[in-house]
């Protein structure tokens, strides 16, 4: 990773209009989706797709980041670490067997070991965080080497907590955004970008995949 690993992107583009304690901002379960069930759909078949969900050939331990109560496989894996902002949240979720709560903004440490995980997912939340460089290279860190990185998003957000320059770009620059930012961390692949609904149809669900380099 660089020295100075947002050289080049605006100033203040990862800063975020409130910027008060993510944890106050999280303190009370949201037991809701934040995109329409296509969109949901979407995340199940490319996780089955990827081979990282339950009806994998073989049992996979899967690290869903910046979790919720919902983590959106079709077929849960056999060992899925999720963590989060809310206990409770995390609490709910039926597909978790290991339960984190962790602020990345305030600690981009992922509290797992190294080559902890066959694959590596964040749904629609990367946008959320303040250095995300940082927390991608945890996770190539925290992966196996040839691990799955996926990152999905939409254009659905909390726009006080999104980062100004997610706000100010549209979903076909979010997505050079979001790979920029994966190469930059140094530990994986050149990721691929897909959009995984039907365009101009409910909420946009959008896919940014890379392998963990050996």
């Amino acid at each position: 990773m660089d020295a100075d690993p947002y050289a080049g992107f605006p100033p203040g583009f990862f800063d975020r209009s409130d910027d008060g304690p993510d944890a106050r901002f999280y303190d009370r379960p949201r037991l809701v989706t934040h995109i329409d069930e296509a969109a949901v759909a979407a995340v199940g078949d490319l996780y089955a797709e990827l081979g990282i969900d339950g009806s994998a050939p073989r049992p996979t331990r899967v690290l869903d980041l910046m979790s919720s109560w919902v983590s959106h496989f079709r077929t849960p894996p056999a060992d899925l670490v999720v963590l989060g902002m809310n206990a409770d949240e995390l609490a709910a979720n039926p597909a978790a067997t290991t339960r984190l709560v962790h602020d990345l903004n305030a600690d981009p440490t992922v509290p797992l070991p190294d080559d902890d995980v066959d694959a590596a997912v964040c749904c629609v939340s990367i946008d959320y965080l303040t250095r995300p460089v940082e927390v991608l290279a945890e996770l190539g860190r925290v992966l196996r080497p040839g691990g799955v990185l996926a990152v999905t998003f939409s254009n659905r957000c909390f726009p006080t907590k999104a980062v100004r320059g997610w706000l100010a770009t549209d979903d076909d620059q979010h997505g050079a955004v979001i790979s920029e930012l994966v190469r930059r961390s140094g530990r994986f692949t050149e990721p691929t970008i897909q959009l995984r609904t039907a365009l101009g149809v409910g909420d946009p669900l959008y896919a940014v995949v890379a392998t963990r380099r050996g």
